[in-house]
């Protein structure tokens, strides 16, 4: 009888040994096939179809949310695939805001690495030489970055600009020209902030030793640089036009910039009058002594170089010749002579 029940027993144990073991291969194979299919999953696209589909994804936006948008535009198949991938890869969590552009042709694992690097959709905007604040906006609004008028705020925001170093009233003179590429959604103060960190690059130590050599502030030179920009037609002149600005601040003349009044002028109509020459404020340089108060744009390194560095000459006065040129004089006689030749005679 104890026999047959060890029998009975081992009879027993085996069968359950058999099961585990039958159990624990059929789980081997269940697991198998499902890493096999994730894998395959993870390296197949949805479609051929590529053609990419713009997609925002919001900053804290829900992980789920996210795939919501991606199946909604038919990019990816197989949401809860996507989301355990993306989980054992650990990108669930990191995903970055922007807008991105993705075509169903992608597989799930290139979508994953472009969402978690944030390659995102970057607009590109190119500030010309001389462009104010006011112009920047309008190219900033135009890219669809921001609104005009918000980023008029955050330009002439004296807290901002004093946590970035500038001793100013605006950022105006240190957003400098170049061209940008911005993710959508980039903040006005990123975008400022970028454009400030370009001037410090090209706004060299070398720069700023040879301001302070001669006398001036980093903000006096970019005011003047301004100036230069502004009134400068050809690149050749730029240092010419600095020497005779130069001259006349050594002199302590007047520095008699049409540029610096219209700047002054709110809403210029484009035709400056004795008005408004004869008019006070703060940077009619045809009233007031020295430099404004203020950079009245923002002017490229090469006009930057041409403050620091003017040509040495005994000019004092210049006029437009109409085409994009000027003569330089080196008293007021033959300023006048100038005058008459470019200026009243083909008025007439």
């Amino acid at each position: 009888m104890d026999y047959a029940l060890q029998l009975w027993r081992k009879s027993i144990l085996k069968s359950i040994k058999i099961i585990i073991l039958l159990s624990a291969v059929l789980l081997c194979c269940v697991f198998s096939y499902f890493v096999i299919d994730l894998f395959l999953y993870a390296k197949n696209p949805a479609c051929s179809d590529f053609i990419k589909k713009n997609v925002m994804i919001d900053a804290k936006q829900p992980f789920n949310i996210t795939i919501t948008r991606l199946c909604d535009k038919k990019i990816i198949q197989h949401p809860f695939k996507f989301k355990l991938l993306a989980r054992i890869k650990g990108y669930d969590r990191t995903i970055k805001a922007g807008e991105y552009l993705l075509s169903p042709s992608m597989t799930p694992v290139e979508i994953l690495d472009i969402l978690k690097k944030g390659n995102s959709v970057l607009y590109k905007i190119t500030i010309p030489e001389g462009y104010t604040i006011h112009q920047i906006a309008s190219v900033i609004e135009n890219a669809k970055l921001a609104t005009g008028k918000l980023f008029i705020a955050s330009a002439t925001n004296q807290s901002l600009v004093r946590q970035m170093g500038i001793h100013a009233e605006t950022f105006e003179g240190y957003l400098f020209p170049d061209t940008y590429f911005f993710p959508k959604n980039t903040s006005c103060e990123k975008i400022i902030s970028v454009m400030v960190k370009r001037f410090w690059v090209m706004f060299t130590p070398d720069f700023q030793q040879q301001a302070k050599k001669m006398g001036f502030s980093i903000h006096q030179i970019v005011s003047l640089a301004s100036i230069i920009e502004k009134e400068a037609g050809t690149y050749h002149e730029l240092p010419i036009i600095s020497s005779v600005f130069h001259n006349r601040l050594r002199k302590k003349m007047r520095l008699e910039s049409d540029p610096t009044v219209i700047y002054g002028i709110k809403n210029f109509d484009g035709n400056i009058t004795r008005k408004h020459l004869t008019s006070h404020t703060p940077y009619n340089t045809y009233m007031i002594k020295g430099l404004p108060p203020g950079p009245i744009a923002n002017p490229g390194i090469k006009s930057i170089k041409a403050a620091i560095y003017p040509l040495k000459t005994n000019y004092f006065y210049f006029v437009s010749k109409k085409d994009k040129t000027h003569q330089f004089s080196t008293n007021f006689k033959d300023h006048i002579k100038a005058v008459r030749t470019y200026q009243l005679r083909r008025k007439r």
